[in-house]
């Protein structure tokens, strides 16, 4: 047997071991990672705010904290402003429900010539056993709901906390990265940081400006229908179709479908159509122009990273896809050279050159065509 043989046995299942425990560990860890992730996202996004803050005289960790307050005050207002908003229609939906229920029961009646009475089907509901067995279920997951409710304040408060120490310490985390590299490497990562904060910021600068857009357009149409909660039906579109991917627009439509039915079924109708309407014109006219002036990505790559970003992270990665390819992309366009396009005989550059317009990839409208190399006549 070879000497190397059994140091290189232990050498392998050395390398396995530590492969097994990283990969354990990764997977453990995981939640912890995509936290931070989120948490470097919101501080590169709160960046501009407390980098002008700053350069005013105010100390970075309070002009960090200001910014989280009012982000926190407005949260807390639009949610409790919608929690009374949905408290007062929840109930004026079950004060009115047997109003409704007796108009379906004698329309039933009127069409099938059927003999139906509310109290016999409120009867036979009561003694149903799915009730029972629903109630038991709701019973028994108040527990796992209670649960579910402290994990996600827990996560938010981590991811909070992260974020106010990535915004706060930006400056000193960044020297403190550049330290441990070399110089040439050291402004390609300040390079590759400012072009991060700028596609941020823009991307939700748009979306901010695409939230309020869609807000004044929908409070308008909820104005002309005289729609109770006006102003905060408004700002729900506005804020959910623009900030939670995916599914955003349809979350929020139906509220103000289900609000509007209340009043007239034909209401909901017209706000199925509006909202459909505003988003065609929305995706095709308003959103290309706003995102190529402050996020500069094309429209199909946006739309394939928001459905990369969601089967790689969930909607976490729908929300942070846009702003990590635009930051992608930038920092690769400024290494990536590029190149005159030349004749290729099928009227490309030339052809358009000939057809009195100049080539839009070439820099001087027509490039002289390069001479081919042969191979020497053999005598």
């Amino acid at each position: 047997m070879p000497r190397w043989l059994p140091r290189a046995v232990v050498l392998t299942l050395a390398l396995y071991a530590c492969f097994q425990l990283g990969s354990w560990a990764f997977h453990q860890l995981i939640g912890l990672l995509i936290n931070i992730l989120i948490a470097f996202f919101l501080a590169l996004a709160i960046e501009p705010a407390v980098s002008r803050m700053a350069a005013r005289g105010v100390r970075r960790g309070l002009a960090t904290f200001l910014v989280f307050l009012a982000v926190f005050v407005a949260s807390v207002g639009f949610v409790v402003l919608l929690g009374s908003m949905l408290a007062g229609q929840i109930i004026e939906i079950i004060e009115d429900f047997p109003d409704y229920l007796d108009d379906v029961i004698n329309s039933i009646n009127t069409t099938f010539n059927t003999e139906l009475s509310r109290l016999e089907i409120q009867d036979s509901l009561l003694r149903s056993d799915w009730l029972q067995r629903y109630v038991q279920n709701s019973a028994s997951g108040v527990l796992d709901v209670s649960a579910t409710v402290l994990g996600g304040l827990f996560r938010l408060l981590t991811i909070g906390l992260f974020a106010f120490y990535f915004a706060a310490d930006g400056p000193r985390l960044r020297r403190a990265l550049c330290s441990v590299l070399p110089p040439a490497k050291q402004s390609e990562v300040l390079r590759a940081w400012e072009i991060a904060v700028a596609k941020t910021g823009g991307y939700l600068y748009s979306r901010g400006l695409m939230a309020l857009i869609s807000g004044i357009a929908h409070y308008i149409l909820f104005m002309i229908l005289e729609l109770d909660y006006a102003p905060a039906l408004a700002v729900w579109v506005g804020l959910v179709s623009q900030f939670i991917p995916t599914i955003g627009t349809y979350l929020a439509g139906a509220l103000p479908m289900l609000i509007a039915f209340t009043v007239n079924p034909w209401y909901a109708l017209y706000v199925l159509g509006f909202v459909v309407i505003y988003q065609q014109f929305e995706n095709y006219v308003l959103q290309p122009k706003l995102t190529s002036r402050t996020v500069d990505i094309h429209p199909a790559v946006a739309f394939g990273s928001v459905v990369a970003g969601t089967a790689l992270l969930g909607a976490v990665g729908a929300l942070i896809a846009i702003p990590a390819v635009a930051t992608l992309q930038a920092f690769l366009g400024a290494y990536v050279k590029r190149y005159e396009v030349a004749d290729d005989g099928t009227g490309g550059a030339a052809g358009a050159a000939r057809g009195g317009g100049a080539d839009p990839t070439s820099r001087a409208g027509s490039a002289p065509r390069p001479r081919l190399w042969r191979w020497p006549r053999l005598r």
